[in-house]
């Protein structure tokens, strides 16, 4: 695990001084290493989607790769993401690369027609950024459901895992990927 710190950029995030505030000691926790917030250093709308009404997410991690090249960068959006062959997801992220990029849009119980829930929106958020930060660190999908590493198609699935690796996923531990 490098010792390079892993830099947090809003795109579109309300609060977004709060929420980055909240989750960055928790990526810190996860990867043993410093996390640092900065601002956006391009503009998001060349991946939106006016007939989706969506932000391609590919396209915003092409954005993150083209500022960020020595660094591991996680772009977190408070907009609805999409690749082409899913109707939504909540991030992606560049497999053994740098980028990585989540949504808080979906993880929001709002958005369903349920109560605000600060800290469950703050926990979905804290497993999907450590999740898509994983893929960056080559890391595939798990099939233990509480692995941090375990796919999720629903928020409700998310709820239901870890916001940490198993010991077969911990990129803390070396070797064991898989």
């Amino acid at each position: 695990m490098p010792a390079a710190p892993i830099h947090l950029v809003p795109i579109y995030l309300p609060n977004h001084t709060t929420v980055l505030a909240q989750l960055a000691p928790r990526l810190e926790q996860a990867f043993a290493t410093s996390v640092v917030v900065r601002a956006s250093r391009f503009d998001p709308e060349g991946a939106f989607d006016g007939s989706r009404g969506q932000y391609h997410a590919t396209a915003l991690l092409d954005l993150l790769l083209g500022e960020e090249r020595d660094a591991r960068v996680l772009g977190v959006a408070g907009v609805d993401l999409f690749i082409p062959i899913l109707t939504y997801v909540f991030g992606e992220a560049q497999l053994e690369g740098t980028a990585a990029v989540v949504s808080t849009y979906r993880l929001d119980n709002a958005i369903y027609g349920l109560p605000k829930d600060d800290r469950l929106l703050l926990d979905r958020l804290t497993k999907e950024a450590v999740h898509e930060l994983g893929h960056t660190f080559g890391l595939l999908h798990c099939r233990r459901s509480q692995c941090v590493m375990h796919s999720s198609t629903y928020a409700e699935d998310i709820d239901l895992k870890s916001a940490r690796f198993c010991t077969s996923c911990d990129p803390m531990a070396g070797p064991g990927r898989k």
